[in-house]
């Protein structure tokens, strides 16, 4: 049973905000509100469900003890159905109080390197990258590309790109890993299926104020932005290598041709990284009894098997196959996946609570 008072709280944090947005408060403030009354409102409209039902429930059940022989009639009728209905207004109100993760707000940093298989592993991470592009189409999210290194039959040996839109980083945080594909490469003349591998990694893009990078902590290297075979490509010292002092991190962009933008967008990437390592230290700490959530996220586990022959797709972690691989690759059934992760998490989630007694 969730406790009323902590009900009764939300609702009153609602109502405040309602009110102070109606005041006619600072254009900054408003929009600092109307933020925070976005992320409440789905939980105050579930609790108003919960509790409509809770009392439908108690009125049909007082009618059933009363006299009057019609009334309990319609009682009796009406009365199971909403008893049934209780339990999943409950688990889905449970859902929606459980512990925000803060940076599923965030924007991603995305980066898919190939893994084991040479050239093939390299169009296989094309396709991944492909993939999240078309996926972000349809949801409505902005890709843009901040290095590239193309494979030498196509692909790529390492793309990294930000993806921005509204909860990028709560659908594609189960990303992270590597991705398996078995297929029959185009320069396979024996007609074996080869095994290759891409790593993805999915790291939320904190603002500054989260990461803040003194210049002190840093060293930045510049030079010549080099082509295939290292032959020089600019005129100009353009590239730029930054090292992270502490963590011994290193950041290299080349791909613009202003040494401004390259150093840019590597703090970029290096303070998204940071952020990240940040991260995995609290979760490395908090899991260290428990494993509570779906899969590591640690970019060594094999996540998913993308096989050609047999047209499926296979996520190892909640042992789910989709035969419907070209969909998935295409983005249109890629949210199949994201949706089972994102359930098998909340429930996962569930169950430790319940095991601690919340």
């Amino acid at each position: 049973m969730i406790p009323e008072d902590r009900l009764d709280g939300i609702l009153a944090r609602a109502q405040t905000l309602q009110d102070e947005m109606n005041a006619n408060c600072p254009p900054e403030r408003f929009v600092a509100l109307s933020k925070e009354f976005a992320e409440v409102d789905p939980v105050v409209q579930a609790i108003q469900r919960y509790r409509q039902t809770l009392n439908e429930i108690s009125d049909l059940q007082g009618l059933m003890d009363g006299d009057d022989a019609d009334m309990r009639e319609l009682a009796e009728v009406e009365l199971p159905s909403l008893q049934e209905r209780l339990p999943e207004l409950e688990d889905d109100l449970q859902i929606l109080l459980l512990p925000k993760d803060a940076a599923d707000r965030l924007d991603v940093i995305l980066e898919v390197r190939a893994g084991t298989g040479g050239d093939e592993a390299a169009l296989f991470a094309g396709n991944l990258f492909r993939m999240y592009q078309r996926y972000a189409d349809i949801k409505g999210w902005t890709v843009e590309m901040i290095s590239h290194s193309d494979g030498d039959m196509g692909g790529y040996k390492e793309v990294i790109a930000s993806v921005r839109g509204t909860g990028v980083f709560a659908e594609f945080k189960f990303e992270s890993g590597v991705h398996r594909v078995q297929r029959v490469p185009d320069t396979e003349s024996s007609g074996r299926i080869h095994t290759s591998a891409a790593t993805v990694a999915v790291m939320p893009e904190p603002e500054e104020v989260d990461i803040q990078i003194e210049d002190k902590d840093i060293r930045v290297d510049v030079f010549r932005a080099s082509g295939p075979g290292g032959q020089s490509v600019n005129t100009t010292d353009s590239a730029v290598r930054i090292t992270h002092i502490e963590s011994g991190l290193v950041v290299i962009q080349q791909d613009e041709k202003s040494q401004h933008k390259n150093r840019a967008k590597a703090m970029k990437v290096l303070r998204a990284r940071l952020f990240e390592a940040e991260r995995d230290r609290i979760d490395s700490e908090r899991a260290a009894d428990r494993k509570s959530k779906v899969g590591t996220g640690d970019r060594s586990e094999r996540i998913r098997t993308y096989n050609y022959p047999q047209g499926r797709v296979t996520d190892h972690r909640i042992n789910l196959t989709l035969h419907k691989l070209e969909k998935v690759l295409e983005g249109e059934a890629l949210g199949e996946l994201v949706s089972s992760l994102i359930s098998e998490d909340q429930m996962r989630r569930l169950s430790a609570q319940s095991d601690d007694g919340i």
